[in-house]
């Protein structure tokens, strides 16, 4: 965690770069050559073209072709200067004021000004954990030229820079005027960013491959790419995100030289693609995932804190692990709320852990709890592999505990439209998803949106617990690294008696490419495809 105490002046951070003319990217482009073409699978469809109405991380992944964010996390967790040129604070570190990097187009060739900027963070911060508590300190976000505006702030806050940079979903990306200003609730269909590539509509074919054109309009920072920030500097001519859900099938054309790229190979498949002298293995993310069981607190039986407990009990993580990754060396349990291996890790309440699956104990708290047997409707999205074996094994595993489950199958894309529906699941709604975030992500009490438990504006499943937001809020004005870590002890000690979610295991997925790919950049929730060349 990176501690924003310093005073600053006017900082420059990258020179100052000539504006550019900006010819609309409206034109055709050649199609590139195959040397100079990447094709990639990643884990799932691009489920929405808006990377701010969803947390999913192809999402995400499409956001950071096309979009750019003001900041930037880079290689050592510290925010960097993105789209800003310039920032400062005043001695009380209650108004920043921000000045955007001159050249910066949209891929329409119009000038990215603050009436886009302003719009931009308001709309991002709704959807979002970490700018929602970020906004609920801040007075106003105001404009004093095309170029500069300033936050200004009702209190202290320590992590402006921290959350204006993150990478997890929602990134804070920036969007013209005309969609930032689009209803939060909504779904933007209109893709114009700032960003190094563009979206190739003519080319795309939803559902099957997306077309990502190298900007060549874009200016690039001065400084090396680090993390997700520093000079966005794109190699090749095209990106193209392949639909591929069969794994076997994935990795027989990366194999063959069909694909390039291949987020999550199946352990079963690792040995294969490890002996092929024309593979390479490569960790991107070193902290890893972690699963997330997800219940819904408006609706019957979660809504009742008992039957959130009974979960505890009920789910053994090492039988999910054993369920997709086999004995690997890249899976474990995590007790802790703030996942293993990040610095807010702890063993507060975890009892229910150290005691074992304990179905009886389940039985019990279903019987406080007055459940009479409702059903409880769970999504499983069928074509992202250790997600499906999840919500197969947490099935049989509710069952056991006493709960009715039925099983309700479909591919992610539609899990994730369908979670967003408040509805009774009779409805439309639902009471437990399975999906994953990166360990970083879960490490942080602030940036995660699934962290939030401000009931109607959380993340979905909607939790609510006062003491959850006081907590948090202590811990974000926090001083030193021991006062966040005892917090943070406080804040899991809290959370495993009200149980916004459960965890199912923590692992690292290696990617397979092919070896002539070069340059990938590790972060932590997104894959960035500058700096990314074939050689």
């Amino acid at each position: 965690m990176t501690k924003i105490a310093r005073r600053t002046i006017l900082k420059s951070s990258a020179a100052a770069m000539a504006a550019m003319a900006a010819p609309s990217l409206a034109m055709a482009q050649a199609r590139p050559s195959a040397a100079r073409t990447i094709r990639a699978v990643f884990h799932g469809d691009v489920p929405s073209y808006d990377p701010i109405w969803t947390t999913a991380n192809m999402s995400a992944y499409h956001g950071g072709m096309v979009y750019d964010t003001l900041f930037g996390i880079d290689s050592k967790g510290d925010a960097k200067p993105q789209m800003v040129n310039r920032y400062d604070y005043d001695a009380g570190s209650m108004t920043w004021t921000f000045e955007l990097r001159p050249g910066l187009k949209w891929h329409d060739g119009t000038d990215v000004t603050t009436a886009d900027v302003i719009p931009s963070i308001k709309r991002w911060a709704v959807r979002d954990g970490g700018g929602q508590h970020m906004m609920q300190r801040v007075k106003d976000i105001a404009a004093k030229d095309e170029k500069t505006f300033t936050i200004s702030l009702k209190e202290r806050y320590g992590l402006v820079l921290d959350v204006l940079a993150k990478t997890t979903t929602p990134v804070g990306f920036m969007m013209r005027k005309k969609e930032a200003e689009t209803d939060p609730m909504q779904k933007i269909e209109t893709v114009v960013g700032s960003g190094p590539f563009t979206l190739n509509l003519a080319e795309t074919r939803p559902g099957t491959q997306y077309v990502y054109d190298r900007n060549p309009n874009y200016v690039p920072r001065n400084e090396a790419p680090s993390g997700i920030s520093g000079g966005k500097v794109v190699k090749v001519d095209r990106v193209v995100f392949v639909n591929m859900p069969d794994s076997q099938t994935a990795v027989a054309a990366l194999q063959a030289g069909e694909i390039d790229f291949y987020e999550i190979p199946q352990a079963d498949f690792m040995p294969q693609l490890e002996a092929d002298r024309n593979i390479k293995i490569q960790v991107l993310n070193e902290v890893g995932l972690v699963g997330q069981i997800r219940p819904n607190f408006l609706h019957p039986p979660f809504d009742n804190v008992k039957c959130r407990q009974a979960l505890l009990y009920c789910v053994k993580q090492s039988d999910h692990m054993r369920a997709t990754f086999g004995t690997s060396k890249y899976a474990k349990d995590t007790p802790s709320f703030f996942g293993m291996g990040t610095p807010m890790s702890n063993d507060a309440n975890i009892g229910w852990y150290t005691g074992g699956q304990n179905f009886a104990k389940s039985k019990a708290l279903l019987a406080e709890a007055g459940y009479k047997g409702e059903e409880v409707l769970l999504m499983q999205a069928t074509n992202i592999p250790y997600m499906s074996n999840a919500a197969q094994l947490l099935a049989q595993e509710l069952r056991q505990g006493g709960f009715n489950v039925r099983v309700e199958s479909m591919d992610w894309s539609n899990v994730v439209q369908r979670r967003a529906n408040k509805a009774p699941p009779a409805q439309g709604g639902w009471n437990i998803f399975i999906t994953s975030s990166g360990g970083t992500a879960i490490g942080h009490p602030i940036l995660l949106a699934a962290h939030a438990a401000t009931g109607d504006k959380a993340w979905f499943g909607w939790p609510s617990d006062e003491k959850h937001e006081q907590l948090r809020a202590q811990w974000a004005v926090g001083e030193t690294l021991a006062d966040r870590q005892r917090i943070a002890r406080e804040i899991q000690e809290n959370a495993w008696n009200f149980v916004p979610q459960v965890y199912y295991g923590q692992w690292i997925q290696p990617a397979a490419m092919r070896t002539n790919l070069q340059g990938l950049l590790s972060v932590a929730e997104i894959i960035p495809w500058w700096n990314v060349e074939k050689v």
